[in-house]
């Protein structure tokens, strides 16, 4: 009988790892490299083999019933006559997690023993099928074999052999590694006090150099800080490339994903740039005379400066990705304090890198949404339970389109970026489209309910345009004063704000000259100083300096 699942968070720790110690831990990474390369081949050889067995194909032909409780009895025992099909199907090539572990044993009886244990290497088995079966699924892509230097974790199965935590050390077939425990830390403390299912080593290069950490992964519920409590009611979101709307009964908030978040496109290409013509260089027998790649040649060598501008480039999008992950934690802090059932519609995030590929690859979008799921998730059984992330379609709810005071809808281009209606309902369009989600219920926009918050809801979505606008402003105000210029000020907001050809209230702006009067949101204190560092910058330009 299978045990019981239990709720899981990860407590995470620096080891102190001295130069032999590395040295020890890049060689069992390295052999755990060619064990999970071993069972990775293996599983695809077995899924082919699987895919043309006839007992597969039978299995693929047979009517495939609905689970649920609601489906008919006949539907019920077809989709299982199915799945026992495929079961057998795959018992028949070993195509099982449990016959990859068999498979894998054969390396606990190698010089790989030195390396690793059995637990380590089942665990490696194990993540080799899963990603093998996915892919058999249609979930994911062709997995890839690593290459040297690219296998940067393993974990055990148990905290009772192989990788061991034994506070405050981590023991690993005789290998001694202290963790570096920051003193006073509520989140490390919660962590240390909880029951540890399994450890797991991580390697990550900073900065060109290796640092090790060992993560627990312990039993129960993660540690919630006191100003990051649930609250209570529904949210709206509204989620576009780079911008997230989110409208509750007490406030409302419009900004763009990671606003803090430094663009390094430009330096980034650069480095890219810069690393081609360095391997280029090195590799003059890969290209032919019009520069173009060779078929079967490959470009190996490296000279030292290229490989300092590579890990520069790593080191680049490491803190880049760090620095987007970290921002995206305080929106759904900020959001989770908003309410605790949130709606919103279900996006195609691929499709938004297809279409908007540079905003996506430097907003996530995607990844907003599934650390907003997964910390709610980690609310259902703590002191304030009940949080959920409801997914509607767009086609029966059609937010973008639909007034909610008439019934009215029209499709909108997506240049238009606010909501008119003859009816007289005027807002920004993601801020009005996140009330929308606020409102719907079973997949279908309540137009009772939203007739009746919507008098308390205006006021709302017009402060939280005007928020946004005044941090546009401020931020287009710190720009130019670091940069020395005094150049009229215009919107620092995106154009998909639509603020650049409205005003706050929604009616046209009438002219560009409205732009310099807008109200001034920088405090008396913050103008005067701005004065004095534009005054000093024009006496530096006139000295010619």
């Amino acid at each position: 009988m299978p045990k019981a699942k239990t709720d899981s968070f990860i407590t995470e720790l620096p080891l102190a790892v001295s130069p032999a110690d590395e040295k020890r831990l890049l060689a069992r990474l390295e052999a755990a490299r060619q064990v999970y390369n071993a069972c990775l081949g293996e599983s695809l050889k077995r899924l082919g083999l699987l895919r043309q067995s006839k007992a597969y194909r039978a299995a693929q032909k047979m009517p495939c019933g609905r689970t649920s409780k609601g489906a008919a009895q006949k539907q019920r025992e077809a989709a299982k006559a199915r799945a026992h099909a495929f079961r057998k199907a795959n018992a028949a090539v070993g195509f099982r997690e449990y016959d990859l572990h068999a498979y894998a044993k054969q390396f606990n009886h190698c010089w790989l023993s030195q390396h690793l244990d059995i637990n380590t290497i089942q665990k490696l088995a194990t993540r080799a099928f899963k990603a093998v079966q996915q892919h058999g699924f249609g979930k994911r892509g062709r997995p890839r074999f690593k290459g040297k230097n690219q296998m940067d974790s393993v974990e055990g199965k148990s905290n009772a052999s192989g990788i061991r935590w034994r506070e405050p050390c981590v023991e690993w077939l005789g290998l001694k590694l202290e963790t570096i425990v920051a003193q006073d830390d509520p989140v490390i403390a919660h962590g240390l006090a909880a029951s540890v299912k399994y450890a797991r080593i991580v390697r990550r290069k900073l900065k060109g150099r290796n640092r090790f950490y060992v993560q627990l992964v312990c039993e129960g519920k993660p540690y919630q800080k006191p100003k990051n409590q649930l609250g209570e009611g529904d949210v709206g979101l509204d989620l576009g490339p780079s911008t997230i709307a989110a409208v509750a009964e007490q406030g409302a908030f419009l900004e763009r994903f990671c606003d803090e978040l430094i663009p390094r496109q430009r330096e980034i290409r650069r480095l890219q740039r810069q690393i081609d013509r360095q391997r280029r260089a090195n590799n003059p027998d890969c290209y032919d005379e019009k520069g173009r790649t060779i078929k079967g040649k490959r470009p190996t060598n490296k000279s030292a400066r290229q490989q300092k501008m590579e890990t520069k480039l790593s080191e680049l999008h490491r803190r880049q990705a760090a620095h987007r992950k970290s921002l995206h934690g305080q929106t759904v802090n900020r959001v989770l304090r908003m309410g605790n059932v949130f709606k919103l519609e279900k996006l195609s995030y691929l499709a938004f890198q297809r279409q908007y590929g540079r905003s996506v690859g430097m907003r996530a979008p995607g990844m907003f949404v599934e650390l907003l799921k997964r910390k709610a998730e980690a609310c259902l059984a703590g002191p304030s339970a009940g949080a959920e992330v409801i997914e509607f379609p767009t086609r029966t709810t059609r937010l973008s389109q639909t007034c909610h005071n008439c019934g009215t809808v029209k499709k909108k281009s997506l240049s238009q970026r606010w909501h008119k209606c003859d009816c007289g309902v005027e807002a920004q369009r993601d801020l009005y489209s996140a009330f929308l989600a606020m409102c719907v219920e079973d997949r279908r926009l309540n137009a009772d309910r939203a007739k009746a918050a919507w008098s308390g809801a205006d006021a709302l979505l017009q402060a939280a345009l005007s928020q946004a606008a005044q941090r546009a402003t401020a931020r287009q105000r710190r720009a130019q004063a670091a940069r020395g210029r005094t150049t009229p000020l215009v919107s620092g907001a995106p154009s998909s704000f639509g603020l650049s050809g409205q005003r706050q209230s929604g009616s046209p702006v009438k002219s560009s000259a409205n732009a310099s009067k807008t109200q001034d949101v920088v405090p008396p204190v913050a103008q005067q100083q701005l004065g004095e560092l534009e005054g000093a910058c024009r006496i530096a330009r006139t000295l010619g300096l």
